[in-house]
């Protein structure tokens, strides 16, 4: 079954497509919304346009659509770009990293009943620490590149998940109630590296911006 990837570059949509085609789907394009709001209420934003590098190693399409990323008219410019995925890819499903934002997956589902196609939602209500060891296990390599809730400051801009990372947040999550895996908007990911790339992404520059406990970290990579 061909399906569409809902991507942004992050762990959570990266891991959804791993499992989609494990589950037999075929990937035929991924879809990348690039928000000029980086207070998007549906769409990660930092780094978002280093999707094409990701794309480009996964040897897949991607679509990138463009979005002002006002809230709910976002909305129009997410079925846009799914509805010309039908077209030209003519895809059958969209798959979505959506893990417990019920006004992300509502909407899309909404989206998904109107042109008449699937949606799936492999990560759905997982435990996010499961999640995160998921991740580690299945050797996805990836680093934070955006911090916005206390206590997490600048120096966790570059850190990888690894068993370390489970442990850091699941003190956090015991003493600050922070979601280990950045559920509640807490940080942001990008994979350099994982089972679906025919080559690791590189990191050749950086740029860092921030106060107190919002920071993100822009990356060149190659």
């Amino acid at each position: 079954m061909n399906c569409a990837v809902l991507f942004s570059g992050g762990k959570d949509s990266t891991y959804a497509a791993y499992l989609a085609k494990k589950e037999g789907y075929t990937i035929s394009c991924l879809i990348s919304i690039i928000s000029e709001n980086p207070e998007s209420y549906m769409f990660h934003t930092p780094s978002i346009l280093k999707v094409e590098k990701q794309a480009e190693v996964m040897n897949i399409p991607i679509i990138k659509w463009d979005t002002k990323g006002e809230k709910e008219l976002e909305l129009v410019d997410l079925e846009n770009a799914i509805k010309k995925a039908k077209d030209e890819y003519n895809i059958e499903t969209i798959v979505t990293g959506a893990v417990q934002s019920i006004y992300q997956v509502s909407r899309i589902k909404k989206i998904c009943d109107k042109l008449d196609i699937n949606c799936f939602n492999p990560l759905w209500q997982k435990n996010q620490i499961q999640l995160l060891q998921e991740l580690v296990e299945n050797k996805f390599e990836i680093i934070i590149i955006g911090v916005f809730a206390y206590p997490l400051d600048k120096k966790w801009l570059g850190r990888k998940i690894d068993k370390k990372f489970i442990e850091d947040v699941k003190k956090l999550q015991e003493k600050f109630y922070i979601n280990p895996a950045g559920e509640g908007g807490e940080f942001e990911t990008f994979v350099v590296n994982c089972p679906l790339f025919e080559k690791k992404l590189k990191i050749i520059n950086k740029e860092i911006m921030g106060k107190k406990n919002s920071w993100k970290m822009e990356i060149l990579v190659k």
